[in-house]
């Protein structure tokens, strides 16, 4: 399966396969406010972004990785990105980020069911993953609304010192 070619729609949105093509709209949005309860930090120069970027392609080109940038169907803004990690194995792992303007819309919960719907048709595996801090209760609620259960909690130190208090939730297939 060429990753590359993935396209998904829903009733709101448009996730296209990540590109150099939204480098500076990720470098703007991806701020230290939404990262505050993310693994990954908010980059401090363009180049970051790229490297990122670079390495979501090298992921589509293997196969491995499944990260897309998000857009609104009808005006094509940029709002976030996603991505299922780790699709090879038996627990791929979601993750999603969206920028500030963007909270609010239940945008996380289309695009993470998109994403397991599009995981259901294509991928066998035995649970998808989906880490969250235990503080995020607007994250908690996506894998949450879709019958995900904690399966185990622990700390994670970030580069900078901050501890992330991280819920990680199972959500098995529908299929």
């Amino acid at each position: 399966m060429n990753l590359l070619d993935v396209g998904i729609v829903t009733n709101r949105l448009v996730l296209k396969p990540i590109s150099m093509e939204y480098k500076d709209n990720t470098f703007l949005e991806f701020t230290e406010e939404i990262t505050t309860y993310m693994c990954p930090q908010s980059p401090r120069e363009i180049s970051e972004t790229e490297a990122f970027i670079q390495e979501g392609i090298t992921q589509l080109k293997i196969g491995s990785d499944l990260r897309v940038v998000i857009l609104k169907k009808e005006t094509q803004e940029f709002l976030g990105c996603a991505g299922i990690h780790n699709i090879k194995q038996q627990h791929p792992e979601l993750g999603i980020w969206l920028k500030k303007a963007a909270h609010g819309n239940k945008y996380g919960l289309e695009v993470i069911t998109a994403l397991k719907d599009w995981t259901d048709t294509n991928i066998i595996y035995e649970y998808l993953s989906y880490p969250v801090d235990r503080r995020n209760i607007a994250s908690r609620k996506i894998p949450e609304a879709l019958g995900g259960q904690i399966s185990r909690e622990y700390e994670y130190i970030q580069i900078d010192g901050n501890t992330l208090y991280l819920l990680e939730y199972r959500i098995y297939s529908s299929s």
